[in-house]
């Protein structure tokens, strides 16, 4: 493979121009990756991890446009880059941008245009958004900071003003919320209902409100609070405030919890806050330890998928132990379908390579199969630090990449936005004759691909057609993350799924442990 650049001396394109290039890019015939960024130092740091990084772009300053491309021949790479040329200037032709004149220019005009505006939701380069932000707490409004690469810092000043304020500062980097039934960021059509959730995972979040609308449970409020907020730095401001407010909210009969483990100094601060309340709550801490939940009078899960049903318990009024044996049941169906699948690998064929959209999916899996199989799951967000992939373009063993990482988006289109991607690596996979399972997450809802299911079928059959006379198959296993009320409708995309010979599971902790009964 070949990795060239272009650089554009104090080029300035907006950020839509520049994932539309690269996206264009991915899609050339012969380019293995692309990306098409700035180059500040965060940008760089990214360009290195994903071997991008050639010395002209590393002596690129921050007002510099860089665009890097790897393909499989010089003469690609340069074919490539001279198309970047030609769509960077396509963005800027007349009428490729609709004219924004009647736009608001500040935060206080928008606000006095929309009268009774109670939150503004914060999307900009990160180095303004918490200006941004600060200034929406000023005039009295709560944050959805959907923005990313916010200081540390500026983040505790941010949700310290807020709870000064008695407003949320929900993020940096939030990616889901759902307020009095309006969803935010990546979010899905979900019933109003009894329960009110704080999470710090966007991924997460989805999975449990989801799950908890199949199960004809709905919600009060969906609150993210950024995945940094249980940090020690940040101490869980805002999975305080959150919880507090479901305490105090009276359509709230319920509250569910969701987060990997908090730090330990942080966690005891939200659990001591679980001790007197006045509601039950259930609490899915990825990974962590249930006793000290217990002793709380809190009640633990161990996966999303438990915890949507633990709270559908509780409100139904049912013994939630009850909810738990009907999880092990499932688990024994799966169990015995498994057994069925085994038979169709070759010997040779051992491995799981699970390709996520959500990082919290990646996780869970990550979590659920280093319990089940002989040897851990490596990632590019890894449970383990041991367990780190040594390139996170190129899988050994057990692999869950997470695609929505840094190192894959720089430059282009989260991957619950464009599968393009994914679609590329999913060949890649079936291409190794190692690989036994290969694992995909379908994460409906606002704002994502209009047909996620259906782009990802493109991939399985091109694999399939290749693998013909290879005396081989690779088994395909997936969940949809979604909702009926969803604008792809979650039974429309497992069904186009299903007709694909892909095995759905209805949810990732029900796919993720199929697939350790097949490798296990």
């Amino acid at each position: 493979m070949i990795t060239q650049t272009a650089i554009h001396t104090g080029a300035y394109y907006d950020s839509i121009a520049l994932l539309q290039t690269a996206q264009g890019l991915l899609k050339l015939e012969g380019v293995e990756d692309a990306a098409v960024v700035m180059g500040t130092p965060a940008n760089k740091g990214i360009l290195r991890n994903a071997a991008l990084l050639t010395p002209e772009a590393a002596a690129a300053s921050g007002d510099d446009l860089i665009i890097a491309v790897r393909a499989d021949s010089a003469e690609t790479a340069a074919a490539a880059l001279r198309q970047a040329n030609v769509l960077l200037a396509a963005s800027r032709a007349p009428g490729a941008v609709a004219a924004q004149s009647s736009a608001p220019k500040t935060l206080a005009a928008a606000t006095a245009q929309l009268d009774g505006a109670n939150i503004a939701l914060v999307s900009v380069a990160g180095r303004y958004a918490a200006g941004v932000a600060r200034e929406a707490l000023q005039q009295g409004l709560h944050v959805f900071l959907f923005s990313d690469n916010v200081s540390l810092e500026d983040e505790i000043a941010l949700k310290t003003l807020g709870r000064e304020k008695g407003l949320l500062v929900m993020g940096p980097d939030a990616g889901t919320a759902i307020l009095n039934g309006v969803a935010l960021g990546f979010a899905n059509a979900v019933t109003p209902g009894p329960v009110g959730v704080v999470a710090a995972s966007g991924t997460g979040l989805q999975a449990v409100t989801c799950q908890l609308t199949r199960l004809g449970v709905g919600i009060t409020q969906g609150i993210g609070t950024g995945g940094r907020d249980l940090s020690v730095e940040v101490g869980g401001l805002m999975m305080l405030e959150g919880l507090k407010a479901l305490q105090a909210d009276p359509a709230t009969q319920t509250i569910l919890l969701v987060s990997k483990p908090p730090a330990p100094e942080v966690a005891d601060k939200v659990l001591a806050c679980l001790r007197d309340s006045p509601k039950p709550v259930v609490v899915c801490f990825l990974g962590g330890k249930s006793k000290a939940i217990r002793e709380a009078g809190a009640i633990p899960a161990t996966t999303l998928e438990e915890a949507a049903h633990l709270a559908a318990a509780v409100v139904r009024g049912q013994d939630f132990e009850a909810a738990r044996e009907v999880l092990k049941e499932r688990n024994q169906q799966l169990k015995m379908q498994a057994k069925a699948f085994r038979t169709r690998l070759k010997k040779r064929q051992r491995f799981f390579r699970g390709l996520f959209s959500g990082g919290t999916f990646c996780y869970e899996t990550q979590l659920i199969l280093n319990k089940m199989l002989n040897t851990p799951v490596v990632s590019n967000a890894p449970v383990e630090k041991t367990c780190q992939m040594l390139n996170a373009n190129r899988s050994e063993g057990h692999t869950a990449v997470d695609l929505g990482e840094d190192e894959f988006t720089v430059g282009r289109l989260h991957p619950m936005l464009d599968p393009t991607l994914r679609n590329k690596r999913i060949l890649q996979e079936i291409k190794d004759p190692q690989t036994a399972v290969l694992f995909l997450d379908i994460v409906l809802g606002y704002g994502v691909h209009p047909d996620p299911a259906g782009a990802a079928v493109e991939a399985i059959e091109e694999s399939r057609t290749w693998l013909q006379g290879r005396d081989r198959e690779v088994i395909f296993i997936a969940s949809v993350c979604g909702t009926e009320g969803d604008p792809q409708k979650v039974r429309r995309q497992e069904l186009q799924l299903t007709n694909a010979g892909v095995i759905v599971a209805p949810t990732n902790a029900a796919a993720s442990r199929l697939a350790g009964y097949i490798l296990g």
